[in-house]
């Protein structure tokens, strides 16, 4: 028999705060946290905009001499696994380390680093190469700091797989906890590519919403007038422990781990099927995982990154899989309000899925003013909304075909 999985600990960092209070009010009231970009010049882009944070400080959850060390990305992760850590009220002396481990999802790692340092080949030669470009920039970075840190010497180890990168690293984390490999699981996703070479390459392959001259409106999931995601940057991260050893010591307890889906498009690299196909299989398989019918789900935290192809081949997976239940669900997309931050936005949501079903409240769509008729589900526009929600589902998509869907709930009997 499987054994079950809840959460006890999460932190975040995102565009509208970095404490768990600020950042669920922030999308409560629908603000925005996308802005004119601050953390590069934006003169010489198309693309102005972006869900970037430029006062961020990893604080004590990193040691200080150690913030030149690490790239953006990882500093992102040490500051929302140290605060998931201190929400678990986990101390590690107390754990076996070799049952306590750490699977992160990035799609893209240290993009930043690479840029610093290719600059430095080219301008100043090999030998001025810094030794730890390697360490910053690899993708397991993030991973590998957190388990030195906290002493972690569980499973270890990194998915990339584009946008779905989080929520693919959470389903593994639920298998290697229900299956016996571990009793903890810090898991979730960090991203930073707001860099000169990220917004180029995403803008030039039509990719981001260009409207510059109001930010705060440019991601608009399910919207008719939406044009292209927001790149925002960030972490979200949870502790993933098993019931009994949670119960055990005490520990509060978000909610429960249900089921976990993924598939493969085998399509097109960037656009997904125009009827979803692979995004419902996803779907259909965290169900059958969790055993559960599709009139179970209450409420779906949607991928719905506010580009024209996503949104609508989401609505059909989503019809596809529920059917007429499709209608009775509670949906938003709380990118409206965030951005989309790659890798880490499966992190980020799932989070906001576990206080959505502890406040039993919807969280609205920001900016969903005008639905597109192909969208014609019950998104959730611009206002939150009060609902006894007791199952839930994450869905992340990614480049590359790359679909996953993850379910959790209330704790049951």
């Amino acid at each position: 028999m499987k054994r079950r999985v809840v959460i006890t600990g999460m932190g975040l960092v995102t565009s509208l705060g970095k404490e768990l209070d600020e950042v669920w009010n922030g999308i409560l009231a629908a603000r925005s946290g996308i802005n004119t970009l601050s953390l590069i010049n934006p003169d010489p882009y198309k693309v102005k905009l972006a869900g970037d944070i430029p006062d961020f400080d990893p604080g004590t959850y990193c040691d200080p001499k150690d913030h030149k060390r690490l790239d953006r990305f990882t500093l992102f992760a040490m500051y929302a696994g140290g605060k998931a850590i201190e929400d678990s009220s986990l101390d590690f002396a107390n754990e076996d380390p070799y049952r306590c481990g750490v699977i992160l999802g990035s799609g893209i790692g240290g993009l930043s680093e690479i840029e610093v340092q290719v600059e430095r080949l080219l301008s100043k030669g090999p030998d001025r190469v810094s030794p730890l470009t390697i360490p910053k920039l690899m993708l397991n970075a993030a991973g590998g700091n957190l388990s030195i840190r906290y002493g972690l010497r569980g499973p270890n180890f990194t998915v990339a797989t584009a946008c779905a990168s989080a929520t693919n690293a959470m389903g593994d984390a639920l298998k290697t906890i229900q299956y016996d490999d571990a009793d903890i699981i810090l898991t979730g996703g960090t991203e930073a590519a707001i860099t000169a070479m990220g917004l180029s390459a995403f803008q030039n392959m039509r990719a981001l919403s260009d409207r510059n001259d109001e930010p705060h409106r440019a991601s608009r999931p399910f919207d008719i007038g939406r044009n292209g995601f927001v790149l925002s940057e960030g972490a979200g991260l949870l502790v993933f422990e098993e019931l009994e050893h949670a119960r055990a010591r005490g520990a509060r307890i978000y909610g429960e781990v249900l089921g976990y889906g993924a598939s493969g498009d085998a399509g097109h690299i960037t656009q997904p099927d125009p009827l979803g196909s692979g995004a419902a299989r996803a779907m259909s398989n965290a169900l059958r995982d969790a055993k559960l019918e599709p009139t179970s789900v209450d409420y779906i935290n949607a991928h719905g990154t506010s580009t024209p192809l996503g949104d609508k081949a989401e609505t059909q997976a989503m019809k596809s899989v529920f059917g007429p239940h499709a209608y009775d669900l509670s949906i938003s997309s709380t990118k409206g309000s965030l951005g989309h931050s790659l890798g880490a936005s499966g992190g980020i949501e799932m989070i906001l899925t576990l206080l959505a079903i502890s406040s039993g409240t919807v969280p609205p769509t920001a900016n969903l003013e005008d639905p597109d008729p192909a969208c014609d589900l019950n998104y959730t526009p611009l206002k939150p909304v009060a609902r006894d929600l007791y199952t839930a589902m994450n869905n992340s998509f990614g480049f590359g075909g790359h679909n996953a869907s993850i379910l959790c709930g209330k704790v049951r009997e």
